[in-house]
């Protein structure tokens, strides 16, 4: 068991490994439930794709240099972000199908860019290696984390009311724009700081899926933060230790070790094990 579980993270580059994806499952699945209680779920795919053009761009202009790539990924979200959200308000077209539309020419032109470039490993890009996570890397994830987790504390109140009612938000001027694109710009960092860890594809994995899960652990939104926290925490040292044995991408790993959990809550809650139920769902 000692060697199951515990002897992987002798390794100094899975307890780099660990450090970064805890330090997202921190900051990130919180995000997820207010994305969850937005109705903008769809928007993380968008931005996730959004970001690998940046990624991709930073990469063939510096090398594989982290904070190129990751301030290249900062940009093009922010980016794809506000182009997404000019588009759904300014134009009579279907909001999931311009974020389709959005999404799919990112991830394209990212492709492009990387396919152009000669010693980028795509696959790592797009899936992730915890090989990757050395100390830069590991303090951008850090880093990120202590930016998200205060701003989003000063932010509570502001999403929680233009989640809930965003008429009234807007009709008492409760800033409710500045609050949303500020809380678009945690998600981008969230998911450009995962990257290396995770890759372009699965960096929204780990805030979306617990986040989802979360939903059937507890009725009130603080409780769905904490659930979404644990999960995710399970699912990194989990999905890290089946990454290693098994020898598969630690995004993937990641990723499907939280879906496993996602199943498991909504089994529990079909069993009647968990006491919130169906009224949380």
């Amino acid at each position: 068991m000692y060697d199951l579980l515990l002897g992987p993270f002798e390794l100094g580059f899975m307890r780099r490994a660990l450090a970064g994806c805890l330090a997202l499952a921190v900051a990130g699945p919180p995000l997820g439930v207010f994305l969850v209680l937005r109705r903008m779920s769809l928007m993380s795919d968008v931005l996730q794709h959004g970001v690998l053009p940046g990624i991709a761009l930073g990469a063939a202009v510096a090398g594989l240099s982290v904070w190129a790539m990751g301030l290249g990924g900062i940009l093009a979200g922010l980016a794809v972000a506000l182009l997404a959200g000019w588009l759904s308000r300014n134009t009579n077209g279907r909001e999931d199908s311009q974020f389709a539309g959005i999404y799919l020419i990112a991830l394209a032109i990212g492709v492009t860019i990387v396919s152009l470039q000669r010693g980028i490993d795509l696959t790592h890009l797009l899936f992730g290696s915890v090989l990757s996570v050395d100390d830069t890397a590991l303090y951008c994830m850090a880093g990120v984390t202590t930016i998200v987790l205060p701003v989003l504390a000063v932010l509570w109140r502001p999403l929680i009311m233009e989640s809930l009612d965003p008429g009234f938000t807007a009709a008492t001027g409760g800033g409710g724009g500045l609050s949303h694109l500020v809380f678009l710009a945690l998600v981008v960092l969230c998911v450009v700081s995962g990257f290396v860890a995770l890759g372009t594809l699965m960096s929204v994995g780990l805030m979306m899926l617990p986040a989802i899960a979360a939903r059937h652990w507890s009725l009130s939104l603080s409780g769905q933060i904490r659930s979404s926290v644990a999960l995710a925490v399970l699912a990194s040292v989990f999905g890290l230790l089946v990454s290693y044995h098994i020898e598969i991408p630690a995004g993937p790993a990641i990723v499907l070790t939280a879906g496993a959990l996602w199943f498991v809550s909504l089994a529990l809650e079909q069993g009647g094990i968990i006491p919130f139920g169906r009224s949380a769902a």
